[in-house]
This record gives C-alpha cells, structure tokens and sequence, in this order.
C-alpha cells in the first residue's frame, strides 16, 4: 500500500537516460533499465529462457506447471494471472470503451487501441535484430523470434500441439471448444477472437483504411495491403528449403512444399 500510495503523494524522482521515463522508486528504475541494455538475470530452470525481474519469471512458470489459481465466478475458466482473468471477463461484460477513430475498431485497453493506431500510421518501432522486420508491440516481436529460435513453448492440452504465442494457441482452442465468444451484431456471426471479428465488421461497413502508397488501392485487412505491395517490389521473401524457389507469401511456399512431402489434405467426398 505504501509504494501504491507513492503514486499518489511522491514525486517520480528517478529518471531513465535513455528514454525519459521516470520512477517512484530506484528499484524500479533499476528493473527498467534492463530493457535498454538487455540484462535478464532471472532464468528458468525449465526451458532456460530469460526475465528482467522475479515477478516475469514467476508468471512463465505457470506455463509448466499447469498453475493456473485465478477463476472466472461466471464460467469457472481459469488463468495463470490476474491480467488474464480481467482480459477474460470482457467477454461476458463485453466491455470495450476504446474506439479507433479511423475504422472504429474497439478495445478493451487503450495500450491495444495505440498499438491498433500504428497499422494506419505505419509506426513499427520493434525490430528483430536477425532479419530487420519490424512490428507495431514488443509482444509480437517476441513471437516472431521463436520463428528463428524453433521455440514453442505453448501447449494445447488437448492434442499437444504446440505454439509460438499464446494468441496462436488461443486461436486454435476454438477447434476444440467451438467457442466464439464474438458476435457481429449486424449479422449474428460469431468469431473465436476480436480481430477476426472487426474484419467481418467490415463487409458490412465497406470500410479498407489500407492504403497501397504507389497505386491507392484500399484493402481491409493490413496484411492483405503488405502481401500486394510485394506486387510493386519484387519481393518474394519465403524460399523453399528443398529447391530454393522464393514466393510472396507463406502461404503459397506452404501449398508448394506439399510437392516435396506428398501431403494431398483435400479429400474428394464422393
């Protein structure tokens, strides 16, 4: 309660020097810091991948141990922390108050609606040190790290299938569960997550706030405007490890690698 009421009473007296920000408390500003020089002193024994402080590692442990001690009273699902029950309860409360003033998507924090705001403005201030891409949140750049790693460490406990992020694994739960907890409320259909459900919205908005700099053409969905911009540059940057043949998107180099391994997924009914 003392260092809560801090915030309250006591000036932030301790100042970071590379980004400006300031702190109550010096330990704060110690933990902080650690973001700039890449310290990360607390490892798990498990899987050995690092944190900036005790709290971080504490939370990733629940990942193998199964702990997940804080409970929905509405539905009994339940979370490793008190973060992820929160999240969860809008879907019942269905509470968003954060609206994006260019496409009138909605958010439950307004940390998500800034993070939205970069896909209109193009600001993606996290960049992967092996391949330069960049993204919007330091969460998603964590994720594609894992792509270089090989790590997965994200475990659907029903077919143990395994995921880079916890928003994948999310996803894919709806496989099982048929849950789709997001309705449109023009047509009634129902989405498993919140930005599978604000590009439908869009069909009925004719809304595409994506807009291709050379041409001017519009597109509803960021990643559709990034795959046509290849169009103009050439790019084709996802090679075949087999044959070394490049395409513009993952997933055509994914339907082209079923000539190597002899996958045929699609099965005639008659």
């Amino acid at each position: 309660m003392k260092q809560h009421q801090a915030i309250h009473t006591v000036e932030h007296r301790y100042h970071c020097d590379v980004c400006n920000r300031t702190f109550e408390q010096i330990r704060y500003l110690k933990i902080h810091q650690r973001v700039h020089t890449g310290e990360r002193p607390y490892c798990c024994d498990v899987c050995k991948k690092t944190f900036i402080d005790k709290s971080s590692l504490k939370k990733h442990l629940s990942v193998h141990n199964g702990e997940r001690p804080y409970n929905c009273g509405m539905c009994n699902k339940s979370f490793r922390d008190t973060r992820g029950l929160k999240l969860h309860q809008f879907v019942h409360t269905g509470e968003r108050p954060y609206r994006c003033d260019t496409c009138n998507a909605t958010f439950k924090y307004v940390q998500n609606l800034k993070e939205h705001q970069r896909a209109h403005t193009g600001e993606r201030p996290y960049c992967c040190d092996v391949c330069k891409k960049t993204f919007i949140n330091k969460s998603y750049l964590k994720s594609h790290l894992r792509v270089h790693t090989g790590e997965r460490p994200y475990c659907c406990d029903m077919c143990n299938k395994t995921f880079s992020s916890t928003r994948n694994l999310n996803a894919h739960k709806s496989v099982h569960t048929g849950e789709r907890p997001y309705p449109c409320d023009v047509c009634n259909k129902a989405f498993n997550n919140t930005a599978n459900l604000n590009v439908h919205k869009r069909l009925h908005t004719g809304k595409r706030p994506y807009r291709c700099d050379t041409c001017n053409a519009t597109f509803k969905q960021v990643q559709h405007l990034k795959g046509h911009q290849l169009v103009h540059n050439g790019e084709r940057p996802f090679p075949c490890d087999v044959c070394n043949k490049t395409f513009k998107r993952m997933y055509h180099l994914r339907v082209h690698q079923r000539v190597h391994d002899g996958e045929r997924p699609y099965r005639c009914g008659v």
